[in-house]
């Protein structure tokens, strides 16, 4: 039988889990994976009033989400034998985020693993979600190593050169804000909502990309990212506006 991993994600605001299905990747192809399951909550409509997320009351929804994700990712995965008491006999292994993410909700995830691998006497595995989000697209396409890869999820953004699992090298990042953290302070300052990265990615395919000459975030000499003169260039922007 083929190796089946529940793993259980809690680094931000949103309470995740998964079953999924495969081997270890090959040392020179990314392939082999199959999602039995895949559970996610929420806490848009919670952070929404913030414009941003919230540690604290994070961690709180997550505590109150992580059982019922874990049960319906379960069952989703194996019918209606699965859920947690027929966990030994279904899954093979437990992973959940490591880091990096907010140090209360990775609590509760880390916690939640802890104790479904004690109690069914599981191999328990910390994942660093930067690492799965380079290594997620292997769970819908067959991908030879080496490969480049973007990432740019919440507070991070990063370029990767993955030579095989386990051997990469960071090529460039952001010495600033994180594209995601701009997307949302710029949806704040045009009044578009929270979160803000949908809706200007939308608008944005219907724009004018020469109307506004802004600063291109890349910085020359390098591989890496600067977002902070692009925030603040905005900012000017529609202070001239009158905004």
């Amino acid at each position: 039988a083929r190796m089946k991993v529940l793993g259980i994600e809690t680094s931000c605001d949103e309470t995740a889990a998964a079953v999924v299905e495969g081997a270890s990747p090959g040392r020179s192809v990314l392939a082999g994976f199959r999602v039995l399951s895949s559970v996610v909550s929420s806490q848009v409509r919670l952070h929404a009033a913030y414009a941003g997320v919230v540690p604290e009351l994070a961690s709180r929804a997550h505590m109150e989400s992580v059982c019922g994700v874990i049960e319906s990712a379960l069952r989703e995965a194996f019918g209606v034998r699965g859920g947690m008491r027929g966990l030994s006999s279904d899954v093979s292994a437990v992973a959940f985020t490591r880091g990096p993410g907010l140090a209360g909700a990775l609590l509760v995830g880390k916690v939640a693993a802890h104790t479904l691998a004690r109690a069914h006497g599981l191999p328990l595995v910390g994942v660093n979600h930067l690492e799965a989000h380079a290594l997620a697209v292997g769970l819908a396409h067959r991908l030879p190593f080496p490969f480049l890869a973007l990432i740019v999820s919440g507070g991070h953004t990063e370029l990767l050169w993955l030579k095989a699992p386990g051997r990469y090298r960071v090529l460039g990042r952001t010495r600033d804000d994180a594209a995601g953290e701009v997307l949302d302070k710029a949806a704040k300052l045009l009044g578009l909502g929270y979160p803000g990265g949908p809706v200007i990615d939308r608008l944005g395919r219907k724009g004018d990309a020469r109307a506004v000459r802004f600063p291109r975030p890349m910085l020359p000499g390098s591989w890496d990212f600067s977002f902070s003169g692009l925030k603040t260039a905005l900012l000017y922007y529609l202070q001239g506006k009158g905004r």
